[in-house]
């Protein structure tokens, strides 16, 4: 094929996919990246966009199984990493996971979402005090994001520390009171904390 002829086809059928997915039409994107992946079969984000929506549509497997082609072909992608990790931590593979979330930070230390969820997966494998130091990284990367702070806050409580939960609790009241009032409630300590109007 011509390749401007392979470039127009590309860029009409990934204009089609954009459509498709503003209008929720799932399986229509599919079949437009699908077309793209014919004519580029080892495109990192070709590759990406059939995982993502593959996931979409609860086709776990071939998600998994995309997102490990990506990260074949384009091994220096952070993100592409961190969705690996991701697919594996909601399949409950959080051994496999943690190893693709060190990939991610490996390559990209800011990515405050790889702290957060290799934090979860070492939660989940019942590692709790290693859990900290990453949820702290991700509450400094991510200072008014209250979910760091809501699983701090839970892991410290798992470990007995009530002085670290009220910390934690007064932290979010000065930004989120109703995620704070909740850790109240879910922890039983108390720091009185006030909703504003």
């Amino acid at each position: 094929m011509h390749a401007l002829i392979r470039a127009l086809t590309v860029a009409f059928h990934r204009q089609c996919a954009t459509w498709a997915v503003i209008f929720n039409r799932t399986e229509a994107a599919l079949r437009h990246w699908e077309a793209v992946r014919a004519l580029r079969p080892h495109d990192p984000d070709v590759l990406g966009a059939l995982a993502h929506l593959r996931a979409q549509l609860g086709q776990r497997e071939a998600a998994l199984a995309l997102l490990g082609q990506v990260v074949q072909v384009a091994p220096d992608r952070a993100a592409a990493w961190f969705n690996l990790a991701f697919m594996r931590q909601e399949g409950g593979l959080h051994l496999e996971a943690l190893e693709a979330f060190d990939r991610a930070l490996a390559l990209d230390d800011r990515l405050d979402r790889a702290w957060y969820g290799k934090a979860l997966s070492l939660i989940k494998l019942g590692r709790v005090e290693e859990s900290i130091p990453l949820l702290t990284k991700n509450t400094e990367l991510q200072p008014m994001s209250p979910y760091g702070w809501y699983q701090l806050a839970h892991a410290y409580h798992r470990l007995g520390r009530p002085d670290r939960v009220e910390k934690v609790i007064r932290k979010l009241a000065g930004f989120e009171p109703k995620v704070a009032q909740q850790l109240e409630r879910e922890t039983g300590v108390r720091v009185g904390v006030e909703t504003p109007f």
